[in-house]
């Protein structure tokens, strides 16, 4: 398939998806709305994709007109145990999205089947390794909600049509193994929902081509990593670029991350299984990554990128136990407790191999603000942890304006430098946000690889220069800024300015006659 056609079905997708999220939502916001398309769509995938194993499984084994689909229930309990080793999970026939859709129209008590068929999902994976990848993942998705309408039969309606509109997405053949559409589909509707949504869906979201930037920077001369990295992981699209970048299999070991927020964590691990991520190779974990952090025993990281929130509160000094935290310690000075990004940073780089990379969005003041936070900065830089700062453009990201930068990490320099990058100008306008296109990001990449100068774009500073200039990181004290204004010539202005008072004065006289002649008529 070429990539026109591929461009053409996606689009032809994503109207679909819009148009199910538009007819179908009713009394329910948006932000709300997607709990319910996200929901029912990872149910049909992983309908799809364990029907698709244990067919593929059985065909292989010599039963070659096998179909799971139509088995009854006493049939496929046979395969339970050894289905749930491998996928994680089980749906029973009579429980697959498939053949729950062909009746459910004539169900009055869809809702109630739906939850129930959730529970026997979730709990398909009770007492085995997968328990902690399924628990709580249709949370979310409340089949008995007033939202959806004031009687069971109104929310069994609207159900039914979700089902049926979901089921009708073209999605790709299993067979073919054409399933990335299931992953698009899930970043459209995200990036979809958090531009309509501002700040409260935004934050969660980070747009793909910023993510992907991320990843190939921390790839960089790489063709596969032990494991990935993302400490505020939202959504997961971040961790899952790598996916994208790499190829899934060369991210060995797989993906881990952390999310304090309990419906973006549940969204994260949907995620992961949207994108063909199985059970065994992600470790997503809930809780605030500062103060009660996972994967201690998993670190260090090849790869590790994020787009934390901005200067968010934390205990900081008020908590004793910080300042002897062997993530914060180091640097002889806690993050205030009003600004927490720089206590992000530290714990990535703590967690960071010593070959590895890390890429952080950050807030632009915490590249120049003075105090604990330029303490943080001198022991950055003293120790060459600091490869790059790259400074993007303004409005990048839903639910704020502001430029953001990315601050990358590193462990083993090969110089005692800095590479400063100005990309603010590299931008297209797409809709109501800024966009960085492939161009931009590859024009980045290149001079991110090629450290060298570049005038008005990129800076090699020594690590002593940067000392001398207070320690700040600001891109803009580095990199000169090229001056677009016109050149104006003195000379030939003031000449203009004199026939243009000129002319002025005429007019006036002729205004002048002209009043005289009407004043003595």
């Amino acid at each position: 398939m070429s990539d026109n056609q591929k461009e053409q079905e996606r689009a032809e997708l994503h109207r679909a998806i819009w148009q199910i999220a538009n007819d179908l939502r009713g009394s329910v916001d948006g932000w709300d709305f997607k709990q319910y398309v996200l929901g029912i769509l990872f149910y049909r995938f992983i309908s799809e994709n364990l029907t698709n194993y244990i067919n593929t499984e059985e065909r292989r084994a010599g039963s070659d007109s096998f179909e799971y689909a139509e088995l009854s229930d006493e049939q496929a309990e046979f395969g339970r145990a050894d289905t749930v080793k491998e996928k994680g999970f089980y749906i029973l026939p009579s429980e697959l999205y498939l053949n729950v859709t062909k009746n459910a129209r004539d169900d009055a008590n869809l809702n109630e089947k739906l939850s129930q068929i959730f529970k026997n999902i979730e709990a398909s994976a009770k007492g085995t390794e997968s328990e902690p990848d399924l628990k709580g993942l249709f949370d979310d998705l409340d089949v008995n909600s007033n939202k959806l309408g004031p009687t069971v039969e109104k929310r069994s309606s609207r159900l039914a049509k979700l089902l049926e509109a979901i089921g009708g997405l073209k999605l790709g053949n299993y067979f073919d193994n054409t399933i990335d559409a299931f992953g698009d589909a899930y970043e459209y509707l995200m990036a979809m929902y958090a531009s309509n949504a501002g700040k409260s869906g935004g934050e969660y979201y980070t747009p793909q081509e910023v993510s992907e930037l991320l990843a190939q920077i921390t790839t960089v001369g790489k063709t596969e990593v032990n494991k990935v990295y993302d400490p505020c992981c939202g959504s997961g699209s971040l961790l899952l670029k790598f996916a994208k970048v790499l190829g899934r299999d060369n991210v060995r070991q797989g993906f881990y991350g952390q999310e304090i927020n309990l419906t973006t964590y549940n969204l994260c691990r949907i995620n992961m299984f949207l994108h063909d991520i199985n059970y065994n190779k992600f470790d997503i974990a809930h809780g605030d990554t500062l103060t009660e952090p996972h994967h201690w025993d998993d670190e260090p990281f090849d790869a590790i990128v994020s787009n934390p929130p901005y200067s968010i509160k934390w205990d900081g000094d008020q908590n004793p136990l910080f300042i002897n935290d062997p993530r914060f310690s180091p640097a002889g000075v806690l993050a205030p407790r009003s600004k927490a990004d720089l206590a992000f940073t530290m714990h990535m780089l703590t967690w960071l191999s010593t070959s590895g990379t890390a890429a952080i969005v950050e807030f632009p003041g915490v590249l120049y603000r003075t105090g604990a936070e330029k303490k943080i900065r001198k022991y950055l830089v003293d120790n060459n942890y600091v490869d790059a700062v790259i400074q993007l453009p303004p409005d990048l990201f839903f639910g704020t304006p502001i430029a953001t930068c990315i601050l990358v990490l590193k462990k083993s320099k090969s110089d005692n430098k800095t590479l400063f990058i100005d990309a603010t100008r590299d931008v297209v306008r797409d809709g109501n946000k800024n966009k960085i296109d492939d161009d931009n990001r590859q024009k980045v990449l290149d001079a991110y690889v090629a450290r060298t100068d570049e005038e008005y774009y990129a800076k090699l500073v020594d690590n002593k220069d940067i000392a001398e200039n207070d320690y700040t990181l600001s891109v803009s004290n580095y990199v000169e800024q090229e001056d677009t204004r016109e050149v104006v010539d003195i000379t030939e202005l003031n000449k203009e300015i004199e026939q243009i008072v000129a002319k002025q004065s005429e007019l006036r006289k002729s205004i002048d006659e002209i009043v005289k002649e009407i004043e003595s008529e």
